[in-house]
């Protein structure tokens, strides 16, 4: 827990806070722009640049301008129409990993287009960009590898990283992912090749949440004195620059980045067309030198307010990062806190369905690594919350199986540090199902990364023993998955709540149509990251991450409870972002942890003013 009381560097505060960096889109919507690359872009040059590409969308006059004539078929499409020929086009692929490469295509050719297709299509397209199936592009990326989407910072570059930071072609950075490749979803260590989810998980930022994912186009400049500030604002000291209007646009983008200590995947090693570094990975001192100086580099390059997301690091490494930043740099783990913060919203929500408050439940996890401590943690945080009680008395409610059993105080000198808060009084218990016995959970949650672990057995305990089993399968990919939702609904003979990790199709019984609900991290993250970029906040407080799960759990409606639902939508995420950005910026601001100021009256217009939007600007 943080006192951000004092983190506020108020010579840094920005007045409008991010109104000014997403203007482009919202407020000049409707005037033209200048499709500024590093001179004005025309011809094949324009082409090539995926942040203004449109293909068969340039208009007449555009095509006169710029000197696209003989370069493209003589007819003119709608973005819309463009948009309707791929979909038809993905449909035809039969195999997942076939239509994520023609998405990533898409992306690196025409980046408005990628993004209106994904936000227009979002259920459809998200278990496409990301789980499941990025999980095997990560497992095939040496193989399907074509161009760098981001930057890879490997043992080679110790003691240069600042240097490689600053090859990135853009000057300002507001969102990194980052990732060491160790544990890849449910599929283990793939090295280098975890850079899929990095890339993944930005764009998700972006279509989600409204993040901006590249430069901004400097609009209205009328001379060449205005044109070139664009090549001399990285000697700004605050990276703006200003239009004849006299309003500045921030260049913000989201940058991935694979952290490549070598990796101990056997099979990686052997590959001849593995991309990442040949050797086992690096521990101890030298793993710890290398991770700070990035962390340090990162600071230097982009300054306090850059937002610093770790990604599928393993267990020992993810809560060290945690614990060794969050007072010195604005960082979030999307495994501990993103999935917490998820979770935690199905469970507020799943309260109208089951009865009584967080507190008058038990809790059950298979699997103690970051994703079961994380979530557990914050249930206990928020049970203080709503009943004032300590946090020690709130996680005896909680219990937790690892690879060895139910963890008990007994196991308590062989545990790692993290695991140590949930090692209660109770004799030993090796199996699940035995545990399922002992404890009584009402609710049932699976983070363990092995799939099938809620066995007939399991379901049916937890059947017996509630009325309303809440079970959540929350493991990725759906490979991973404890059970399915099949599985869920047919051994509880209809009586389950269930959510997964991955998505499932809906499942009929007894005459009956459940919806699985899916607790994808994509529900929190790009709404939480929205919120901090647009108050400005310096440091993330664990009240925001609480504030992030009450917002989503209020956004589900007695219609999607009828169909046992505990998560909204997908198709409503824009809507979702804005609000869970609203309430996180609105506790920023409470801390004192914000720095735009002031703060704007309605935060959930303000959130929704900020997002990017994909539609195709006009080009003078």
């Amino acid at each position: 827990m943080m006192n951000g009381g004092n983190l506020v560097d108020n010579d840094s505060a920005v007045a409008g806070g991010v109104e000014d960096m997403y203007g482009e889109d919202i407020a000049t919507m409707g005037q033209p722009v200048t499709p500024w690359t590093v001179s004005v872009a025309s011809g094949y040059t324009l082409m090539r640049d995926p942040r203004h590409n449109k293909g068969v969308a340039f208009t007449e006059r555009e095509r006169d301008a710029h000197y696209l004539h003989g370069l493209l078929p003589p007819i003119v499409l709608s973005q819309e129409l463009q948009e309707k020929r791929i979909m038809h086009m993905l449909r035809q692929y039969k195999v997942p990993l076939q239509r994520y490469m023609a998405m990533m295509d898409l992306q690196e050719r025409n980046e408005r287009l990628f993004y209106k297709l994904l936000i227009d299509n979002v259920e459809e397209l998200l278990p496409v960009v990301y789980t499941p199936t990025v999980g095997e592009a990560c497992q095939k990326y040496g193989s399907i590898f074509r161009r760098p989407q981001g930057l890879y910072i490997s043992l080679k570059e110790k003691g240069k990283i600042l240097e490689v930071l600053k090859n990135w072609p853009e000057r300002s950075v507001q969102v990194i992912v980052v990732t060491d490749g160790e544990r890849i979803l449910g599929l283990g260590d793939l090295g280098c090749q975890g850079m899929g989810i990095p890339v993944g998980k930005l764009s998700l930022y972006t279509a989600l949440g409204g993040v901006r994912p590249s430069a901004v186009s400097i609009t209205k400049t009328t001379s060449f004195r205005d044109c070139f500030s664009l090549f001399l604002f990285s000697f700004s000291p605050n990276g703006r620059v200003c239009n004849e209007n006299g309003v500045t646009d921030d260049f913000l983008q989201c940058l991935p980045i694979t952290i490549d200590v070598g990796t101990n995947n056997e099979k990686l090693l052997n590959d001849e067309f593995y991309i990442g570094l040949r050797q086992r990975r690096a521990t101890g001192q030298e793993y710890t030198e290398l991770l700070h100086e990035f962390m340090s580099a990162v600071k230097q390059n982009y300054g306090e307010k850059v937002l610093i997301q770790f990604e599928d690091f393993a267990n020992h490494n993810a809560f060290e990062l945690l614990a060794r930043y969050s007072s010195s740099h604005l960082v979030f783990n999307d495994d501990i806190q993103g999935t917490a913060s998820v979770v935690l919203a199905g469970l507020l929500a799943a309260l109208k369905l089951l009865g009584g408050t967080l507190a008058d439940h038990r809790f059950l996890f298979l699997g103690a690594g970051e994703a079961g401590t994380g979530i557990a943690e914050l249930i206990a945080l928020e049970m203080s919350k709503q009943t004032g009680n300590p946090i020690e008395e709130n996680r005896k409610k909680i219990w937790l199986v690892d690879s060895k059993g139910l963890i008990v105080d007994s196991r308590k000198h062989s545990l790692q540090q993290f695991k140590k808060p949930w090692a209660h009084e109770h004799e030993p218990v090796s199996k699940l199902v035995d545990a399922v016995k002992a404890i009584k959970p009402t609710v049932l949650i699976g983070t363990s990364g092995v799939g099938k672990q809620f066995t007939r057995e399991v379901v049916e305990a937890m059947a017996s023993i509630n009325e309303k089993p809440l079970i959540m399968a929350l493991s990725n990919p759906t490979s991973q998955a404890e059970c399915t939702a099949e599985e869920a609904y047919t051994w509880s003979e209809g009586r389950a709540i269930f959510a997964s990790g991955s998505p499932f199709d809906p499942f009929e019984y007894d005459g009956k149509v459940f919806v699985p609900g899916q607790a994808n991290n994509a529900y929190i993250f790009p709404g939480f990251g929205l919120g901090v970029i647009m108050s400005g906040a310096i440091r993330v407080h664990d009240d925001m991450l609480l504030a992030a799960s009450e917002a989503l759990a209020a956004q589900v409606t007695e219609e999607h409870f009828k169909k046992g639902l505990i998560y909204p939508p997908f198709s409503d995420i824009r809507k979702i972002s804005a609000n869970i950005a609203a309430k996180v910026a609105a506790k920023a601001y409470e801390l004192g942890l914000a720095s735009h100021l002031p703060q704007p009256e309605d935060l959930v217009k303000y959130a929704e003013s900020c997002m990017y939007s994909p539609v195709y600007r006009t080009y003078r």
